[in-house]
């Protein structure tokens, strides 16, 4: 699986208002339906730890309630998160390849591991070392609301918040509740279904409560090769102007290229040192432009089955002092699927051994080439060998992770003034991970040594099931992550200063996190034997921190015309055990100002840190394969000229400057790994917004908030694409930092080619810098109509919500001095998944009696290719996407008030990437709605996380209340 960079690898608001929209909304108003309640009316809201009185608070929060999943029909979290104009989709159901087998959530493009996951306002679990919370965990059914909250939050919640918090309700339950959904595409494959059960109750009269819960999720997989948008990998020419068909060039046939000094004269090797093998075995010729069409085999939907049970309760053990408990357990399988393993690199031949496999005219060429070398061997040859193994079958990953979460407390009132609430947390993930479709290297080179097991790679077919037990390997690796948390924090009131504003609110405590995470790789792995998935080294680490923090919440004055001031602020000290960090302090202010009842100003400060995580500071050193290009195979590596002469400084001979023949595949071998003297990232945000609730539209509610956040000291590995352009393109000095990954020891061989056995080594360090700004808008209508078919008023309401974002910047500079990459409205190798600088989600609703009719319209700006330098001119001379809609219907029907029915067709207008036609050269003539992107592509040539590629899908869903 590649590793690729892109501005995620640097990683991977609206409002709360007091207008109660009585609909299902998108994303509503915070309410005290939407918040944490206690009986005197008091609100704890996400971002804060204080109880308020007003709903409304100096930081963006919108909030998703529960009615959007249902009648999204989704099952998975991460469906509806992902529709949010904060975030852009981390980790999905179509991520094969990159992929995790997990969903993740990335808040503002910042970064999955700069977003703060809680539930019920707590630390969830965790799934690996990267310390970020897989999505699949969370019980959507269960969920009451999704609150989203803008900006760095780590003085009141810690490490992690510098993007923002997202923050999962979950409802209590009174009787049973059961139901199911299941999802199907018009094309009939990828089913889901999903089945649950709560039972909440409460006993001894009334001073405890119950809820117990399980859910069974299915998810069928649907392949690349069953969409023909998807069927064939597409690509573009070196400095072309057009799509084509494009594939690797390590092919089932099997290839040789030859690179020792041997006389060339005469043979097949004489053009460009590579030789393929015809369908008749032991038959090769010259290599002209063969290539492997390696899409259809990888999931463009990965299947998944989990098993998810869990419960919460509270008992009231003395007058106003109650214990409570969370428990819950998930059992989650994931799959992944990727091509036949190609095997590349250059192995030592014995002639001997192959002499069989060959005819007597190609093996007098290898002869020819050996008995001319200069190395003085008669019986061996080096030879570079590629071959496709699809005698093995196509390399699957099986990750199996089970995940427990156990937290208990007690809370109370000390005083009329004062409460408490302490608790303890422990979470641990176990992912056992199962690859099958690997080659062992040495296995392989003992087959063509004449060592081991004799293989023959040479031919369409020619493994035989004996060989391919010989060369096949199983790899099996395990991940094992805990959390421990132990908090306990006072909060009340103190008075209020004496001008109406209210009390003062106050809350102080002391927390304990220590974290801990190893990966335990197969052995295989990491001796670097395996071919077909990354190698991988064992990482394992633990720190812990101790902290102290404190709130305060101060209402000024409030008028009896309604103006209004409060300020608030938060600080947050935390040790940190990481030698580096040591001590640091997180601290935010904020202020509303209300004119008139009508409007609310508010803007907030806020200076935030994330820890490096586990895998950053401890990780093991590992090979990946990213995607890149090596700037001294284009055309711009000419003889004389600066990138020229640095290249031959590199290692590349005078006469291949500028010849592709030098770079292998579009992946290129690259060392990764951890760095124990990394310090904490920094982020400073600033939002400001304006909230209207004109008392002359009832029911109107509009917030625009202007955000703007900067991420300093981010961790990153140098990307590998990055890092060229760097230094091939912008340092051009060998001696300069930048260059230091390539000039640091030698990368390439003699031929001037990067092997996996010089890997580019490349390491986590605090040098990158991240920002993005720009504006949140939201708008909340409800009203009644005077038309209605199934009630006696006449009358039915109309809910009308739109969440939208303008992206003004989404930057990142790779490391101080470097250029600073812009990519907001881009997409691609270096900016990663799309970032439009518009995306809105709106949903228009008619509430008709027991009868719900709802329009959901998704939208996202047009994108642009950011590598100006693969523009298909074929094309009108550039490459973006045009901008994106989709249209979503639901029906709903309350049955009676224990039945509720709904069925419903996402992507209603069946928007897909398009299907490509080909000439008889194999380009692409045609690019139906410019989502099929070639080169800078992710897989199955677009993003599928971000656009559609399941086209028309339909579901059905019942839920039973008793």
């Amino acid at each position: 699986m590649s590793t690729r960079f892109n501005k995620a690898a640097l990683l991977t608001g609206t409002f709360m208002a007091g207008a109660l929209i009585a609909t299902p909304a998108f994303a509503q108003d915070a309410d005290t339906d939407d918040a944490a309640s206690s009986d005197d009316g008091l609100i704890v809201v996400t971002g804060s730890r204080i109880a308020q009185r007003n709903v409304e608070t100096a930081a963006p929060i919108a909030v998703v309630g529960d009615e959007e999943f249902k009648l999204s029909g989704t099952v998975n979290v991460e469906n509806v998160v992902n529709t949010l104009p904060q975030v852009v989709p981390g980790f999905t159901s179509n991520s094969n390849n990159p992929g995790t087998g997990t969903a993740t959530l990335n808040l503002r493009g910042l970064g999955s591991a700069r977003t703060m996951v809680l539930v019920n306002g707590r630390r969830w679990m965790f799934y690996d070392t990267a310390q970020i919370v897989d999505l699949n965990t969370i019980p959507s059914f269960l969920l009451d609301s999704v609150d989203v909250v803008t900006g760095g939050a780590s003085a009141v919640y810690g490490s992690d918040a510098l993007a923002g918090v997202v923050n999962f309700r979950l409802k209590d339950v009174e009787g049973i509740e059961v139901g199911g959904q299941y999802s199907i595409t018009q094309e009939g494959d990828g089913e889901r279904y999903n089945l649950y059960g709560a039972i909440g109750t409460s006993f001894d009269d009334g001073r405890g409560s119950a809820t117990v819960y399980a859910e069974y999720f299915n998810r069928q997989p649907i392949f690349q090769g069953d969409r023909a948008f998807s069927n064939f990998a597409l690509g573009g020419e070196t400095f072309g102007a057009n799509l084509l068909q494009f594939g690797s060039s390590t092919l089932p046939n099997g290839v040789i290229r030859y690179f020792g000094d041997g006389d060339r004269t005469g043979t097949d090797f004489a053009a460009n040192n590579a030789v393929v093998f015809d369908d008749v075995a032991g038959d090769f010729r010259q290599r002209a432009g063969d290539t492997y069409n390696y899409a259809p085999v990888n999931y463009l939907q990965i299947p998944q089955e989990r098993y998810l049970m869990g419960g919460y309760a509270d008992y009231e053990f003395s007058d106003g002092h109650e214990a409570y408990l969370e428990v819950s357990f998930v059992n989650n399988r994931v799959a992944q699927e990727l091509a036949a393993t190609p095997v590349t690199g250059t192995f030592n031949v014995n002639l001997a051994t192959i002499q069989p496999f060959l005819n007597a005219a190609d093996f007098a060429q290898l002869q020819q080439l050996n008995a001319t070398e200069t190395d003085g061997d008669p019986n061996n040859i080096a030879l570079f060998l590629q071959r496709r193994t699809i005698e093995t079958g196509p390399r699957n990953s099986l990750d199996e992770r089970n995940a427990f979460r156990v937290l208990g407390g007690v809370r109370g009132a000390i005083t009329d003034w004062l409460n408490y609430d302490a608790y303890y947390m422990y979470a641990r993930t176990r992912n056992a991970n199962v690859q099958d479709g690997n080659i062992s290297r040495s296995a392989f080179q003992a087959g063509v040594d004449g060592t081991g097991t004799t293989i023959n790679p040479f031919g369409l077919g020619t493994l035989t099931p004996a060989m391919v037990n010989a060369i096949s390997i199983q790899a099996q690796n395990g991940d094992i992550s805990t959390l421990e948390v132990a908090n306990a924090a006072l909060s009340g009131f103190v008075g209020d200063l004496g001008w109406g504003g209210g009390d003062i609110g106050f809350a102080v405590g002391v927390e304990y996190r220590e974290v801990g995470s190893r990966f335990i790789p197969d052995t295989a792995l990491s001796s670097g034997d395996v071919i077909g998935f990354n190698a991988g080294q064992a990482t394992e680490g633990s720190y812990n921190v101790r902290e102290i923090f404190a709130e305060l919440n101060v209402p000024i004055f409030e008028t009896d015309g309604g103006t209004r001031l409060e300020v608030n602020g938060a600080a947050r000290y935390s040790d940190y055990s990481i030698g580096n960090i040591g001590g640091v302090w997180t601290y935010a202010g904020g202020v509303e100002f209300s004119p008139i009842p009508d409007v609310t100003l508010r803007g907030q400060y806020q200076r935030a840190v994330r820890a490096p995580n586990v895998g950053e500071l401890f990780g093991g050193q590992a090979i990946g394969f990213p995607g890149a290009t090596d700037p001294c195979s284009t055309a711009a590596a000419t003889p004389g000229s600066a990138l020229g002469n640095l290249c031959v400084a590199n290692g590349v001979p005078a006469g291949s400057l500028g010849n592709p023949g030098i770079q292998l595949n579009a992946q290129i071998p690259a060392n990764f790994g951890g760095n124990p003297n990394l310090q904490e990232e920094t982020s400073d945000s600033f939002t400001a917004g304006i909230v209207l609730q004109p008392s002359f539209i009832p029911g109107l509610t509009i917030t625009a908030d202007y955000f703007d956040i900067e991420v300093e000291n981010a961790i990153s590995t140098i990307s590998l694409q990055q890092s060229f352009d760097l230094c091939f393109n912008q340092s051009q000095d060998a001696t300069s930092v930048e260059c230091s990954p390539f000039f640091a020891q030698p990368i390439r061989n003699a031929a001037g080619i990067i092997t996996v056995n010089n890997p580019v080594p490349l390491g986590a360090q605090n040098i990158a810098t991240l920002g993005v700004s720009g504006v949140d808008l939201q708008v909340n209508y409800s009203t009644t109509i005077p038309f209605s078919l199934l009630t006696d008023t006449g009358e039915q309401t109309v809910n009308l919500n739109f969440l939208g974002t303008w992206s003004e910047s989404s930057s990142f500079q790779g490391f101080p001095g470097a250029n600073v990459v812009e990519c907001a409205g881009f997409f691609g190798q270096t900016c990663g998944e799309p970032t439009p600088s518009f995306k809105w989600t709106s949903r228009l609703s008619f509430v008709d009696g027991p009868l719900t009719t709802s329009i959901r319209w998704r939208h996202l700006s047009s994108v642009e290719d950011d590598d100006a330098g693969t523009d298909f001119t074929a094309f009108n001379g550039i490459e973006d996407t045009g901008a994106y809609d989709l249209i979503d219907l639901t029906f709903s029907v309350d049955v009676n008030e224990q039945v509720t029915l709904a069925f419903g067709v996402n992507n209603l207008f069946d928007t897909l990437p398009g299907t490509p036609t080909f000439d008889a050269a194999g380009n692409v003539t045609n690019r139906p709605n410019g989502l099929l992107l070639g080169d800078n592509q992710e897989q199955a040539n677009t993003y599928p996380s971000t656009y559609d590629v399941l086209g028309r899908d339909f579901f059905v869903s019942a839920n039973f209340k008793f």
